[in-house]
């Protein structure tokens, strides 16, 4: 059975007052008598009274939320994204609404029209791998709701957006393992539709050419979880006499490959280099462990609310779209020479 919610006028009716006098004896009016006020409070605490958030929202057009859309919640780069977020937006006294894209292209439209079905004030967003058309994005920021976009962002929309520098970053791991000896490097890279992907090819291609030594794409694989290294392990295996050095797009990957090849033989870091990039919890238990870049997440998430809640304390004022760059830094441990 619906439970039933008790209301302001429910209230007024069994007191024998107006609903203006509970109203205002809830809010501590001056014009309501301390006596009055306390027998409001009292009786709406016992009859267990809450106020109508989403009535309240509609009056104040603000409902002091956020919406978050994230492809994968169980990752630790997400997982301390969402907790910088969180941090910030509760201190600031907004609330998040959380949603899963799940790498589905199909579920991120859902979960955006949901979460401007339950009035969020802003939105946050981090595209699915999947993710190729943007009319549901043109669509919600085109009806005024303030969006920031974080880590995969959408190019097309001109937004507020906090990235990760995947360029240098990647010029940084590529440039370390050709500075501990490494000539043939082998890149697992995300798929370049995805700017991150993009941007990590061509800062591992960049530090190649850096150091003068030439592109072999034949050992660029499209790769980027674990399932796809298992899934490629042969023709990894088949690559694998002829490198000194691999950079993993993310660490998962990292790892991933490095198992494969100790299964088979091959010692981290004396035969082969392992590079990666995200240093969640992993890679510190990794054997050995890795070598990675760090890409600070909870700064990366604090960030994107406080160019949100910016926009929001400040619906009048002219800001210029804002793009924030966060610079990954090498953590060296023990699977690069």
């Amino acid at each position: 059975m619906k439970p039933t919610h008790i209301t302001i006028k429910d209230i007024a009716k069994m007191l024998g007052v107006s609903p203006s006098t509970v109203s205002r004896a809830l809010k501590d009016h001056p014009d309501i008598s301390e006596e009055t006020r306390n027998l409001v409070k009292t009786f709406a605490e016992k009859v267990k009274y809450r106020p109508n958030a989403l009535a309240l929202s509609l009056r104040k057009q603000k409902t002091n939320t956020l919406g978050l859309v994230i492809p994968e919640i169980v990752h630790h780069f997400f997982s301390s994204v969402i907790s910088g977020m969180e941090d910030l937006a509760y201190g600031e006294g907004y609330t998040m609404m959380i949603c899963q894209s799940n790498e589905n292209f199909y579920r991120e439209v859902i979960n955006l029209q949901a979460l401007l079905y339950h009035r969020v004030d802003g939105l946050l967003v981090s595209i699915s791998k999947t993710t190729r058309e943007f009319n549901h994005l043109h669509n919600a920021l085109d009806s005024g709701i303030p969006m920031v976009f974080f880590d995969r962002i959408c190019d097309e929309l001109d937004t507020d957006r906090v990235i990760t520098d995947d360029f240098e970053g990647a010029r940084i791991a590529t440039t370390h393992l050709i500075e501990t000896g490494c000539q043939k490097i082998l890149h697992l890279a995300a798929p370049r539709h995805l700017l991150i992907g993009k941007n990590r090819y061509e800062g591992y291609v960049q530090a190649l050419k850096n150091h003068k030594i030439p592109l072999d794409e034949n050992l660029v694989l499209k790769c980027d979880t674990r399932e796809e290294v298992m899934s490629m392990r042969q023709h990894i295996l088949t690559l694998a006499p002829q490198i000194d050095g691999i950079f993993g797009v993310n660490d998962s990957t990292a790892i991933a490959v490095m198992q494969v090849l100790q299964e088979n033989g091959y010692r981290i870091p004396e035969d082969i280099s392992v590079v990666g990039f995200g240093d969640g919890p992993i890679a510190t238990i990794a054997s050995p462990p890795l070598t990675t870049l760090e890409q600070k997440g909870y700064e990366m998430g604090r960030e994107a609310v406080r160019l949100l809640i910016q926009r929001l304390e400040n619906p009048s004022a002219m800001i210029n779209n804002q793009t924030k760059i966060i610079t990954p830094s090498l953590v060296r441990r023990k699977t690069t020479r």
